[in-house]
């Protein structure tokens, strides 16, 4: 299992669109995905979860991923929050 802690950086946070594509990136890969805010943690490969975490701009949250693609899986998922989901931030 890795673990990395990253900050959101787009405007949204993990709410709607942003949420929705961080779980279709994660639904991508055979490991098991969670993702952390304080102390509540949820599986990344659910909507419902990972609104639940209510992620603003700038909040740190832990990703953890275990399986035989977690290192392609974790790679890809800090990608696309490095890259602000591909959405402007206005």
């Amino acid at each position: 299992m890795i673990s990395e802690r990253v900050t959101i950086k787009n405007r949204a946070g993990l709410h709607a669109k942003p949420a929705s594509l961080f779980v279709q990136n994660a639904n991508k890969f055979v490991s098991d995905i969670y993702v952390s805010k304080g102390s509540t943690r949820v599986n990344a490969k659910s909507i419902m979860g990972v609104m639940i975490l209510s992620v603003q701009k700038g909040d740190d949250v832990l990703l953890e991923v275990s399986g035989d693609d977690e290192e392609a899986a974790m790679a890809k998922l800090i990608e696309i929050i490095d890259d602000k989901f591909g959405l402007p931030d206005e």
